[in-house]
């Protein structure tokens, strides 16, 4: 096979896995949503502008660390309703093919995994629709007083810390050999020499500089190229023909 492309970027002829994955770990905010929750949160509370200036540079920059997170988070003050109604504007916004190809993934018995510096409880309702289990949901919890108005973040996850993920996946690595990782921040490229493959995902939001790190990156707003980066040949032959569609689909925008 000649070389082909992800969106416009180039990968080399010898991409199909010799060895199963066993995990797919997703990010959430621009990778399985085209959103980021909490730039939607600000916009909610009046504060969209100030808010999306620090969650770009901590995306495309400095990677998310302790005090960036915690100042916007003292700027949105969200409160437990809106991150109810946070969790629908996910769905909404949903990447296109995501529950097709999340099932196609769980048929062929991969564990599916969400690692988000996101907020719950939007997050974990989010995956759930998928129909990924709770418990393979990782998010930043938050403490509301008895009226529901925010209060504080949980400062011991992980995730709020530049190295969040890779705490995480190192984790994940203690069940699963063989891990996929999708996203599309610095957070996600942290845990790349982690796992089997990594892929970032510019499908929402492009960053030139994560692309230039990454061997397979995508560039369009859908999960099907993501199939035939997570099977191998084996697994390929065992697609129905409804799966095998989205799997050809996704070799096709291979080269766009």
């Amino acid at each position: 096979m000649s070389p082909e492309k992800i969106g416009y970027s180039m990968i080399p002829t010898n991409w199909q896995l010799q060895t199963p994955i066993s995990a797919i770990v997703f990010d959430c905010d621009g990778t399985l949503s085209a959103i980021e929750g909490i730039d939607e949160l600000a916009r909610m509370n009046g504060v969209y502008e100030a808010v999306a200036a620090l969650t770009a540079k901590a995306m495309g920059e400095t990677g998310l660390n302790l005090e960036t997170y915690q100042e916007r988070l003292a700027l949105v003050k969200p409160n437990q309703q809106q991150l109810e109604t946070l969790s629908h504007a996910y769905l909404t916004n949903c990447v296109q093919d995501a529950l097709p190809v999340i099932q196609t993934l769980m048929r062929l018995n991969k564990s599916i995994y969400i690692v988000s510096a996101g907020l719950n409880p939007a997050v974990t309702l989010f995956g759930e629709s998928l129909n990924i289990p709770r418990e393979n949901i990782y998010a930043v919890d938050l403490k509301f007083d008895a009226h529901g108005n925010y209060l504080d973040f949980d400062h011991t996850s992980p995730l709020v810390n530049l190295n969040g993920k890779r705490v995480i996946v190192s984790d994940l690595k203690l069940r699963h050999e063989t891990i996929l990782h999708i996203g599309d921040g610095l957070n996600d490229y942290d845990a790349h020499d982690l796992v089997t493959r990594f892929v970032g995902f510019g499908g929402f939001f492009y960053r030139e500089n994560l692309e230039k790190l990454c061997k397979y990156y995508i560039k369009t707003p859908s999960l099907v190229s993501l199939l035939p980066l997570a099977l191998t040949q084996d697994e390929y032959t065992q697609l129905s023909p409804s799966e095998l569609d989205l799997y050809l689909k996704g070799i096709e925008y291979f080269s766009i």
